[in-house]
């Protein structure tokens, strides 16, 4: 409604909740400004959903769903491929590119930013970053305030968490985890890792189990990955570490301290083999214990 300040205190004024409702409704101004002889004017609405009023959960949900679908066909008329209008949320504002393709259940929230081809799988959600081109985000992936560089694959199931930064061709596998970490171009973490406060140069893999070790329970710590390292599985970098160029860190490894390039760093205890080893023997259940294994 568009009113006459002049009158607007006074009409406020007369407002009561002698209504069905019990509430003090605006509306009631129209009749107290055409009792007074004021000129009303109507003018009908381009968009229905602008003027939807609401006052329950179910008409709450039937105007948001609206709304999505509204959203989803101005992307489509932009170009955008959603598989099914009718699953997709945004609840921002989003750039995209040319030939972005976009699969069910998605939320982008926030500002979102996605160049040409970019691929997102069902179930993702993206929170605040920015995806560029060629980049393919795979199902039940979570990112957040994060920057990723042409022609990545993330997931499924990875979790980018804020102040992450990935440059090109980097993959980022099923259940890794990265917080405040800078990742170089071509390198790779392909499943089961954490990346916490970390920056890792160009081709580095990073193993199944591997995790950087950055919080001592006080402070948080850096670690620093050089060009073409080799993380094996299930190593623990204990921050604040550097791994030189080209180094190689041996499975099972917890590396506290700095390793050079071009070298290869063990840490894990000695293997010990007991030959003709026999297990102790059980003792046999009486029937008692039987029954009440088999409860």
């Amino acid at each position: 409604m568009v009113l006459d300040s002049q009158h607007l205190d006074a009409w406020l004024a007369q407002l009561t909740c002698n209504n069905e409702q019990g509430e003090y409704l605006l509306t009631d101004i129209i009749e107290l400004a055409s009792k007074s002889n004021h000129r009303v004017l109507a003018r009908q609405a381009e968009n229905p959903l602008e003027v939807t009023g609401i006052n329950t959960m179910t008409q709450l949900s039937n105007l948001e769903r609206a709304m999505q679908i509204d959203n989803a066909h101005q992307l489509m008329e932009a170009g955008v491929q959603l598989l099914d209008p009718s699953r997709f949320d945004l609840r921002g504002r989003v750039k995209t590119g040319r030939n972005v393709r976009i699969d069910i259940n998605v939320i982008l929230e926030g500002e979102v930013e996605l160049g040409d081809n970019v691929v997102l799988g069902p179930n993702v959600v993206i929170r605040d970053s920015v995806i560029k081109t060629g980049t393919e985000v795979r199902a039940n992936s979570l990112i957040e305030e994060s920057t990723l560089g042409a022609n990545c694959i993330i997931g499924p199931y990875a979790r980018l968490r804020p102040g992450t930064e990935l440059a090109d061709e980097v993959r980022i596998g099923n259940f890794v985890e990265i917080k405040k970490s800078k990742v170089g171009k071509g390198s790779k973490a392909n499943h089961l890792a954490y990346l916490g406060d970390s920056t890792l140069g160009e081709e580095v893999n990073v193993g199944a189990g591997a995790i950087t070790c950055n919080y001592d329970g006080v402070s948080k710590h850096e670690t620093h990955i050089a060009d073409g390292a080799f993380i094996g599985s299930n190593v623990a970098l204990v921050a604040p570490v550097s791994i030189g160029a080209g180094a190689t860190i041996g499975a099972g490894s917890t590396i506290t301290r700095d390793v050079e390039g071009q070298s290869l760093a063990v840490a894990r205890g000695k293997q010990r083999v007991i030959s003709n080893w026999r297990q102790a023997a059980r003792s046999p259940k009486t029937p008692a214990k039987q029954k009440e294994a088999k409860a």
